[in-house]
């Protein structure tokens, strides 16, 4: 089990890269600790800048009184982590670089930081027009199957698709970072906080009382201006049906 007595967040972070990374170049604090919003069950994430290694690695651990989970890179395999991070719309690795405490700094630390944030501040690429289509069909597709479903526990796993295919829908949509698990949440908020109530209203209202009415007019709602459902005529790859039965 993890000391309660721990001591406070950057004693133990400083004390843990004394100990573990004593010639690394450079390291941060990040996480929610960082951020103000630490819980009883919160760990410390410590990204640690070590050129001495030939990959990156992460590993989780209990020292000092925490349960902490370190991440650690030489001076380029960060790159790649930062540019897949890129590619899924989950900037990670970024936010944590960018937002973390400075524990230790042989004069690289800044420069990566301005990478972070330079990525943070452009934001995901763009949906196509034919991302928009296809992500339109698979949100029509999960929204009748849930319209259509009377088996409950079928229907609970239906709503929690569904809620993911939305926020990543609108924040996509608008040009923002997604999320995962409570930062799913968290994206939506930094959005727009009007849209995340009325999201969150509308799961709660399903997962308190079964009622579907709210989560469908959103899902309806966030699809309506890019065209709105979308089954009829829908396809991957080169080839399709015409009406008349033929390929094409």
């Amino acid at each position: 089990m993890v000391d309660m007595n721990k001591l406070n967040p950057s004693d133990a972070a400083h004390k843990f890269v004394n100990k573990y990374f004593p010639n690394c170049q450079g390291a941060v604090l990040a996480g929610s600790v960082v951020r103000g919003e630490g819980t009883n069950t919160s760990d410390l994430d410590i990204v640690v800048f070590d050129n001495s290694l030939n990959s990156s690695y992460r590993e989780s651990l209990i020292d000092f009184g925490w349960a902490i989970e370190v991440f650690v890179h030489n001076l380029t395999s960060y790159k790649h982590f930062f540019e897949l991070d890129y590619k899924v719309a989950r900037p990670s690795m970024q936010r944590m670089i960018f937002e973390g405490i400075i524990l230790k700094d042989e004069g690289i630390i800044h420069s990566i930081k301005e990478e972070a944030k330079e990525i943070l501040d452009k934001g995901p690429e763009r949906w196509t027009e034919e991302i928009i289509k296809t992500k339109r069909y698979f949100i029509t597709d999960v929204l009748d199957d849930f319209i259509g479903c009377n088996n409950r526990a079928e229907e609970i796993f239906i709503a929690n698709a569904l809620a993911e295919l939305i926020h990543e829908f609108v924040l996509r949509t608008n040009g923002r970072w997604i999320g995962s698990s409570k930062w799913i949440i968290r994206a939506l908020k930094q959005y727009d906080e009007k849209f995340t109530d009325e999201f969150v209203d509308a799961f709660d209202t399903y997962y308190k009382t079964g009622g579907k009415s709210k989560v469908i007019q959103l899902s309806e709602m966030i699809i309506e201006p890019y065209g709105g459902r979308l089954f009829e005529g829908f396809s991957i790859g080169n080839g399709g049906i015409s009406k008349k039965g033929s390929v094409i």
